[in-house]
């Protein structure tokens, strides 16, 4: 055999050598690098566990404590009954652009008031009709104004419909008024907040309104 074609041999056993080791240094890195990634896996599944373990405990002890807050700040003093007190005329200065509530002095009504201030024009609200509204709103036992569109600007379109939340006295009370017109409203208890009240006005209260209708949506 001729010195060249040993050569030859020989440096194809060290490439084929080299070629072995190359691919199992390769495969070595490739185990390292799965090793590797298998642990930081566990390691982020293992944080996650740990989190959800800790806001599920931390969530119940907080919302417990909002309930506790909540409990603890919604307390409030109920308002004495209204019951059998005369209704007192309207204190202190009217609110910008309200106009004057003439209730009746005296023993609050037992059936309801509708009494037309001004006339409006057009056609006349029909029972059940949506209506675009301003009012003021003063309670029988106090005299005092509690609520006053015509000072916000901010005048409320309802339905007439008592089951859509407006009070009985609304629903009775505003059909046949045209646009324009001013009425005054007088409502007894059941045709108001009842026994329960609301927020401002106590239980058993009589309600004296002045209302406008500013247009019929419907």
């Amino acid at each position: 055999m001729s010195s060249a074609n040993r050569q030859r041999r020989q440096r194809n056993r060290a490439a084929r050598a080299a070629a072995v080791e190359g691919a199992q240094r390769r495969a070595v890195r490739r185990r390292i690098t799965i090793a590797a990634v298998g642990l930081a896996l566990a390691a982020v599944v293992g944080s996650a566990f740990v989190v959800r373990a800790t806001g599920d405990s931390g969530g119940g002890s907080a919302s417990s404590t909002s309930t506790s807050t909540t409990a603890a700040t919604t307390t409030t003093t109920t308002l004495p009954s209204a019951k059998g007190k005369p209704c007192v005329a309207v204190k202190g200065k009217l609110p910008k652009n309200t106009p004057a509530v003439p209730l009746d002095l005296g023993p609050p009504p037992k059936q309801i008031v509708i009494r037309d201030l001004v006339r409006g024009t057009g056609p006349a609200v029909q029972p059940g009709a949506t209506v675009k509204m301003d009012y003021v709103l003063v309670p029988c036992s106090t005299g005092k104004v509690l609520e006053s569109s015509f000072e916000t600007g901010q005048p409320i379109t309802v339905p007439l419909d008592a089951s859509q939340g407006l009070i009985p006295g609304w629903v009775e009370g505003i059909p046949g008024m045209r646009t324009g017109g001013l009425r005054l409203l007088g409502l007894p208890p059941d045709l108001a907040y009842g026994a329960t009240g609301k927020t401002g006005i106590a239980p058993d209260e009589t309600l004296w309104f002045v209302v406008k209708l500013l247009q019929i949506e419907k």
